[in-house]
Order: structure tokens, then C-alpha cells, then sequence
């Protein structure tokens, strides 16, 4: 589905599905603890959209694919870095760190946004980590700005994430939200230098009404990243730990972007 501007009123509904979506994920965050399995913090998540009128939108997506999403939430531990499925036999341990990403239907509408916490007290390499990504996302949200491209979201987070001694996963990206979970405007995180050729990289300049994720995915080690057997679950090719911050955002006429997918 094409990106097209929304206007203030679909944006006004983006706003109220990303409030109940960031509730979510606040829901989620209180009971992140030793001992909780990944399974009860999807139950968790599910339960807040039902009780604002609102529906997954991971759960069966894509739709007929031949391995849809099982569940309302990503939850991705340590090496993992998206993707990850929720089990009752995934049970959250000390010092762990997990990712949390949950997507919301609301009136026709999506919101999309992803967090990274700690499980009780965490190293200070992995507390550092959280650090840097959240305030990458907040460097891109930054560049997100009318007349600006997707380009300069894409630098804006690679340079800040690189001069923090970290890696930008390659392989996912930003992307178009609103009445599709996915729409067609890639919003990359790294941005590849002038002499690679590459469609995806077609730089798009950001006009009022878009609405679309940021999301850095950092890793500490490198960047290179595989997907396991279960067809979802992406880790770090190299074990190190990474992280994942999202929001979701529409570009106004003048002067930063609105976040829709806060509290």
C-alpha cells in the first residue's frame, strides 16, 4: 500500500491507537521481572487492546503467509533482536535484557512501536547499549521533519549509533504506517555511500501528514544478523547483546514531528 499524507483527523485516530499501544507496552514493562515467561507478557499486551476496543496487529500477519505471526507481541531476549515468539517456556532471567515490540488496531488504523528493558539489575555494557539506542530513535525522530528525507533520518541515527562504538542492523528498517501495518515508504536506519547503486535506498523527501516507524536496531558486536528455524525469530550472527526502540510519528507542517505512539 503506497504512503499517502493523512489528514488531521486519520492522524487524531493514529494518536489514539498509538496511546493504547504505548499502554501496552507500559503494561508489559511493570511486569517485566525474574521468573515471567515471554507468553504472559503477550497475554498481558492483549488483554490492554481488548479492554480499549482495539486488536493485534502482529497476530496471523502476513496474512496467507504459510507461517503468520502466532502472537500479539514480539519479545526478543539478549541476542535476539526482532521478531522473537512469545512461550510460556521462555522464561525471563536476571540480568537479561528483552525487547518488546507490539502493534495496534484502532478504527481502521495502525500504530507500531518497540521498547528495551532490563530484567532486574543488568551489566553496565547492556545498560549503556538501551541508552544509546533509545537516544538513536530520538535522533532520528529529530530529522523527521518536512523537506527533509528519509536520508537524513538514516544518517542521523548511523552516525550517532557508530560514534557510540556500535552496529546498525542492515537487513530491517523503518517503515510506512497508517492504514496498513506496512506501507510503502522504507525508512531506513544506515544510509550506504554514494557509489552503491540500490532502489531501496531511494531517498524520500518527508511531506506533512506522513506517518510512518523509526526504528534502530543496534547491536554490540556487528551487524550481521540470521533468522532461526521458526521462520521469525532474528538473532545477532555474533551472540552480542542488541537492542530496539520504535515509534511511530507523522511529519507536521512546521517544526518537529508529532510522536503518536506516546503514552
Amino acid at each position: 500500500m503506497p504512503v499517502t499524507p493523512k489528514t488531521p483527523e486519520e492522524v487524531a485516530i493514529m494518536r489514539q491507537a498509538g496511546r493504547i499501544n504505548a499502554l501496552a507496552l507500559q503494561a508489559m514493562r511493570e511486569a517485566v521481572r525474574p521468573g515471567i515467561s515471554t507468553l504472559e507478557l503477550d497475554r498481558i499486551a492483549a488483554e490492554v487492546l481488548r479492554e480499549h476496543g482495539a486488536r493485534p496487529a502482529f497476530l496471523g500477519y502476513p496474512p496467507g503467509s504459510p507461517h503468520p505471526f502466532p502472537a500479539t507481541i514480539t519479545a526478543s531476549i539478549n541476542h535476539e533482536l526482532v521478531h522473537g515468539i512469545p512461550r510460556a517456556d521462555r522464561i525471563l532471567q536476571e540480568g537479561d535484557i528483552i525487547s518488546l515490540d507490539c502493534g495496534t488496531v484502532y478504527k481502521g488504523f495502525v500504530a507500531d512501536s518497540a521498547i528495551t528493558v532490563g530484567v532486574g539489575r543488568i551489566s553496565a555494557e547492556a545498560q549503556r547499549l538501551l541508552e544509546v539506542t533509545e537516544q538513536a530513535l530520538y535522533e532520528g525522530i529529530a530529522a523527521a521533519v518536512a523537506g527533509n528525507t528519509t536520508r537524513d533520518i538514516a544518517l542521523a541515527i548511523q552516525r550517532f549509533v557508530e560514534r557510540h562504538g556500535y552496529s546498525v542492523v542492515r537487513e530491517y528498517a523503518g517503515h510506512g504506517v497508517g492504514r496498513a501495518m506496512h506501507e510503502d515508504l522504507h525508512v531506513p536506519n544506515w544510509w550506504p555511500n554514494s557509489r552503491r547503486r540500490n532502489l531501496v535506498f531511494r531517498s524520500v523527501t518527508l511531506l506533512p501528514g506522513y506517518t510512518f516507524a523509526i526504528e534502530p536496531m543496534v547491536n554490540a558486536g556487528g551487524p550481521a544478523v540470521r533468522t532461526l528455524d521458526d521462520h521469525w525469530t532474528v538473532v545477532t550472527q555474533d551472540g552480542s547483546l542488541s537492542a530496539h526502540f520504535e515509534h511511530t510519528v507523522a511529519v507536521t507542517p512546521q517544526g518537529p514531528p508529532l510522536i503518536l505512539t506516546l503514552p
